[in-house]
């Protein structure tokens, strides 16, 4: 059986200081057996703001990021005032702009 070194041994044997892993190492990298195995698991690291890499045959293909930002729920009305729509917004246009567009 191979020897793990690096960061995937560390990670193994339980004792994973993330500082030290976030500089030297960057992002966690697993496979995809092994994000499907451990998925409950990397959510709970990626909430804690850690970012991880899912590989197919050791090739980047996704990230699990945490979501920072929170857009802010819109209030209707806001704009009220600022917004004019003329009388004859729906009218056709006048031909020479159709033509314009149409060519």
């Amino acid at each position: 059986m191979k020897q793990e070194t690096g960061a995937r041994a560390t990670i193994q044997r339980g004792g994973i200081d993330l500082v030290h892993y976030l500089v030297y190492y960057g992002s966690m990298r697993v496979n995809i057996h092994e994000a499907k195995t451990r998925l409950s698991e990397l959510l709970n690291r990626v909430e804690s703001g850690e970012e991880i890499t899912i590989a197919r045959a050791g090739t980047p293909i996704a990230r699990l990021i945490p979501i920072r930002d929170k857009t802010a729920e819109r209030v209707a009305g806001t704009a009220k005032g600022k917004v004019i729509i003329e009388k004859n917004f729906d009218e056709p246009l006048p031909e020479a702009i159709l033509r314009e567009y149409e060519g």
